[in-house]
């Protein structure tokens, strides 16, 4: 029992492959067993995920399988033969089959492994080539306990496997059955009242309804989150056609999509000095040398590079500076009654001055009110983007919009 709790301590904090393998090494040692091993029962196969046999050479390996009409498991399972076999050749059906001699098996300890639904993951089993007459029913319920140990690991694994395995269904559905769309967000001339460029925004069909960061992120967790984001970037960029050759389009990156190079290939087939590529406070307070190489490439090539949320944290503020970022976008956190706040009031008019120092232009986001509108152009602010100028939709819903701009320009 000692050794089980041993197990035990801090489990939360070991990787439950390495409580199986503990488990089977306590189990076996216990005993007095030479092998002790973990098996799956898939597709009337006995596969072995995991093994402890010391010093012991034996004829299988991890992830080996042996048919189940092979092995004891599925006899067990079934009454035909018991849990406890201190001499397997007292149990004339065990003695018979090749696998016994093959191993060779002469005492075997066997419990089943369940899933949380009731149905058998799989055995979990000591044996050893010398019989092993000390074996009794307190050295079978000390197996189970271990069992059931191993029993908790693998069911969370089952878990968080299959949640892997939605995510990753989810999203090549998305990638391949036109699973989202692209809406735009203008960002005003505050100024002239005039559409400069708009960001755009992923919109994912599901039922219920789930946020695109949520999408983002699932992607990111199963290795899929590059993919996506490129996709959306692609689909973004083709609305470009469409506008008029003043008006840019912002797209979102994560910084491992940019450092991927991946972005790069996609942004060369599009006119470079028409794309802004937004990149987050947080994630350039994190960046490394080959993010900062791939955006300096980008940079080279005309793209301009804006600095989304800046102002929900300063640990980004060293990098922007080394940066020198063509677009600071203000976070609404600091937009929000920026009217009524004297903080936020002169943390935007702080921002401006770097900006104007450092030839970057700001825009302010989430722009609510008129009295917030007024204020941010009080500051200096002259670019803007939020719900009172117009809220995310198709380009169609522009149309009007930017029209008026056209005129204006040709004016």
């Amino acid at each position: 029992m000692e050794k089980l709790r041993e197990l035990l301590k801090d489990e939360q904090n070991i990787d439950p492959d390495l409580i199986i393998r503990r488990s089977l090494k306590a189990v076996r040692e216990h005993l007095g067993m030479e092998v002790a091993y973990l098996s799956e029962i898939v597709d009337g196969q006995s596969v072995f995920r995991a093994i402890d046999s010391g010093d012991t050479t034996i004829p299988v390996g991890e992830n080996d399988s042996i048919p189940l009409d092979q092995v004891y498991c599925e006899h067990i399972l079934e009454g035909r033969l018991p849990n406890l076999m201190p001499d397997v050749m007292l149990e004339p059906l065990a003695a018979a089959m090749p696998i016994t001699a093959a191993m060779p098996i002469n005492s075997h300890v066997s419990v089943p492994i369940y899933r949380t639904d009731g149905s058998v993951y799989g055995m979990f089993c000591c044996l050893s080539s010398r019989r092993n007459t000390s074996l009794n029913d307190r050295d079978l319920k000390i197996m189970q306990m271990f069992a059931e140990l191993s029993s908790g690991q693998i069911n969370e694994a089952i878990t968080e496997r299959q949640k892997r395995d939605e995510i990753v269904s989810r999203t090549q559905a998305a990638l391949t059955d036109n699973g989202f769309h692209m809406v735009y967000q203008p960002i005003l001339n505050l100024d002239a009242g005039v559409t400069a460029g708009f960001e755009a925004l992923a919109r994912f069909h599901s039922e219920p309804y789930r946020p695109p960061d949520i999408w983002f992120d699932e992607a990111e967790s199963v290795g899929l989150g590059i993919e996506l984001e490129i996709a959306a970037i692609e689909a973004a960029l083709a609305a470009l056609q469409q506008l008029p050759d003043e008006v840019y389009i912002a797209v979102n990156a994560a910084a491992e999509t940019i450092s991927s190079g991946k972005l790069a290939d996609v942004l060369a087939d599009y006119p470079a000095e028409r794309i802004v590529v937004e990149l987050t406070e947080r994630a350039v307070a994190k960046s490394g040398e080959i993010l900062l190489r791939e955006i300096q490439n980008l940079r080279f090539k005309g793209v301009r590079l804006a600095i989304d949320d800046v102002g929900t944290g300063y640990s980004g503020l060293a990098q922007i500076v080394s940066l020198s970022p063509d677009i600071i976008k203000l976070d609404r956190s600091l937009v929000t009654e920026i009217d009524r706040h004297e903080r936020r009031h002169s943390l935007a008019s702080a921002l401006v001055n770097f900006a104007n120092q450092s030839k970057s232009v700001i825009v302010a986001e989430g722009i609510e009110t008129e009295n917030e509108l007024k204020a941010l152009k009080t500051v200096g602010i002259h670019l803007g983007q939020g719900w009172l100028l117009g809220r995310p939709a198709t380009l169609e819903a522009f149309d009007d919009q930017l029209q008026s701009a056209a005129e204006l320009k040709a004016g």
